[in-house]
């Protein structure tokens, strides 16, 4: 199969690229379109770190071959920060909280983290803990980042998923 033409709208604005069959969402995030917030993992699919939103849905994106989801709306990390280029009130709870150590993981659960809020923006401890369920992180403990989550839901739940 040739490569295609793929057109996606990428942290709101159209961006287009020419894709093999075999290139996943994570390659043409990182590669074509030099979005590197989105990390490469384990590449199977286990660890979340290159989760993104893909129309709104958290997705392992080193598992989706981009293009079969031309003509979809893709949110990486880099798409969580404020109009003026600040901290979003996530992200900005992920530094308080000390919800980061190593930062490997930090972008697959920010974006784990901001579709859960979406969905839930008042979630109890244990839907935090299910809604991250899918990310892997070796430097934490987790108790940082659940509790940075919880603290995001509280500080503007109007804003908390942007």
């Amino acid at each position: 199969m040739p490569s295609q033409i793929v057109t996606l709208t990428v942290n709101g604005s159209a961006r287009e690229l020419i894709a093999g069959p075999a290139t996943t969402l994570l390659r043409a995030l990182r590669e074509n379109l030099g979005l590197t917030g989105t990390k490469r993992g384990c590449a199977q699919g286990g660890c979340g770190t290159c989760t993104v939103l893909l129309d709104g849905e958290p997705v392992v994106s080193c598992l989706v071959p981009v293009v079969t989801v031309d003509g979809a709306e893709v949110t990486t990390v880099e798409g969580l920060a404020g109009a003026d280029g600040g901290l979003s009130p996530l992200q900005q709870a992920f530094v308080d909280n000390f919800a980061q150590q190593c930062g490997f993981c930090t972008p697959g659960m920010l974006m784990s983290a901001c579709a859960l809020l979406r969905r839930t923006p008042a979630p109890t401890r244990d839907e935090v803990h299910e809604g991250l369920s899918g990310n892997v992180c070796r430097c934490t403990g987790y108790e940082p980042i659940v509790a940075a989550v919880l603290d995001a839901a509280e500080r503007n739940p109007a804003e908390v998923g942007s």
